[in-house]
């Protein structure tokens, strides 16, 4: 890994590494958006033998009730930053990781599944980190439909967009996900201090 691939996955741990809030959006518009908080929390070295994440996002009002989880792999590649996604078997288990170490320890590499064709590809432009899914191969079952996730992300030191989709796979058109635009958030606790480079 070069230097500058090296500071880039660096870089981009530091700045996702934390709790993020979108109370602000909520409260102005709170007929469009639920007050969500999304927590990243960097796992240890060992995990992965490499960068390494928990995260899960959850409604303010029900802190310890998760409606999504997940472990991710930070890998350097050329001017980018690769991020493998992985399932929980069994996720109720884990609920409150983001916000508790002593359940966050818990988690084991046994406990975790690959999701294929649902990584992250993030690049860095001037202050910006811009994510987006892999292809269209991230595949979501809704119902009877079956979509394939559109998720894009902007990410600074600070702040951090999101916008996930859920498209037909035949039609193409939007089955779920927001219909009034993306999530801001808010870096609202720091946890790069808990990173091992």
């Amino acid at each position: 890994m070069g230097n500058e691939n090296s500071e880039l996955i660096i870089t981009l741990a530091k700045w996702i590494a934390g709790e993020f809030s979108n109370k602000k959006q909520s409260f102005d518009h709170p007929q469009l958006f639920a007050h969500i908080h999304v927590f990243f929390r960097p796992l240890p070295w060992d995990f992965f033998q490499g960068i390494g994440f928990y995260s899960e996002q959850v409604y303010d009002y029900n802190m310890w009730t998760p409606y999504r989880q997940g472990v991710h792999r930070f890998v350097a590649q050329e001017n980018q930053v690769y991020v493998e996604n992985y399932s929980l078997n069994d996720p109720i288990l884990y609920a409150g990781s983001g916000h508790n170490q002593d359940i966050l320890k818990t988690i084991t590499p046994k406990v975790i599944e690959r999701r294929c064709n649902c990584s992250m590809v993030f690049t860095k432009k001037d202050d910006k980190f811009y994510g987006g899914v892999e292809g269209n191969k991230c595949l979501i079952k809704k119902g009877d439909v079956l979509t394939y996730l559109v998720s894009e992300v902007e990410l600074t030191e600070n702040t951090f967009i999101s916008l996930d989709r859920g498209m037909d796979v035949n039609t193409h058109e939007q089955k779920w996900g927001s219909n009034h635009g993306a999530l801001y958030f808010e870096k609202i606790t720091d946890f790069s201090s808990e990173l091992y480079f």
